[in-house]
């Protein structure tokens, strides 16, 4: 069986059990349900939530350089610990904050696989104690990677390009425009479809049923299947930007695709803009 291209960046249950007490190793849980942390979390494990600390909050945009430095700093995170990212929902919003801190260059980072739900599956050790406080560690963030982002321009401008590939990561129901958002999330658009050309791979579709990644070999299978291959530009979209984070991590660091990007302003940006494109089956 072919290895991952890029095995660092996952660590399984194990290793986050042998490594929680690690100093220089900083467990985050970033989840969907911003009170799952207070219900239960790994020992020493610091919470981000992701409506207030991984947005900006009055542009609809991610964090600037300098709110990441602060978020970090707060966190107790130095430039050179291992952060180790884990959350409910397969890792939803675990995956956006992998991709925000490559973002702004940080250099050791990891998903834990499975997430929340294989933790406890596995009746780990869990606690309902406080996030731990720490002192400011005078964390530096690099300028943000641009080439791990698209814009709503730069998508618009590849419609046309053959060496281009759209992954809309979202529901069936979404991408066909039966529905603007999965029932109980709020976040929606004015109008409900697909952008034109996009292929329709659910996020879910790269997961086994315990909630860990499928095969290096299965996961080629899956995209390549659908004309998402290594040598063209691919940008992965769903709603709001963290269920493509979830994609683009598969892709560019389980695959080892060299370029893809991650459209954060997804659906909710696009079925709301005048005069944009949109199709339904």
């Amino acid at each position: 069986m072919a290895p991952y291209a890029h095995p660092e960046v996952l660590v399984e249950t194990d290793w986050v059990a042998q490594h929680k007490n690690d100093p220089k190793v900083k467990i985050v849980e970033v989840d969907v349900d911003t009170s799952a942390y207070q219900q239960g979390h790994i020992l020493g494990s610091i919470a981000w939530n992701w409506t207030t600390q991984t947005q900006d909050q009055v542009r609809r945009d991610i964090l600037n350089k300098e709110q990441v430095e602060a978020l970090m700093n707060q966190s107790g995170i130095s430039n050179d610990d291992t952060v180790v990212l884990y959350g409910d929902n397969n890792n939803w919003f675990a995956a956006y904050a992998f991709w925000l801190l490559k973002m702004y260059g940080h250099n050791d980072i990891r998903l834990m696989n499975g997430g929340r739900k294989k933790w406890l599956d596995e009746k780990r050790e869990t606690t309902t104690d406080a996030s731990p406080t720490h002192s400011s560690t005078g964390y530096k963030a690099k300028n943000a990677d641009s080439s791990l982002r698209a814009q709503w321009s730069y998508v618009h401008d590849g419609l046309s390009k053959k060496d281009r590939a759209l992954v809309d990561v979202r529901s069936p129901a979404e991408y066909k425009g039966e529905i603007l958002a999965p029932p109980g999330l709020i976040e929606t658009a004015q109008r409900a479809g697909h952008i034109p050309g996009a292929n329709s791979i659910p996020w879910g579709q790269a997961m086994k049923e315990d909630n860990t990644f499928k095969s290096a070999e299965e996961l080629k299978a899956l995209y390549a299947g659908k004309g998402v291959t290594e040598d063209k530009d691919v940008v992965a979209y769903c709603r709001i930007g963290e269920r493509s984070s979830h994609t683009w991590f598969v892709l560019k660091y389980l695959l080892g695709y060299k370029k893809v990007r991650n459209y954060d302003g997804s659906w909710t940006e696009w079925g709301s803009m005048v005069g944009m494109p949109i199709e339904k089956p």
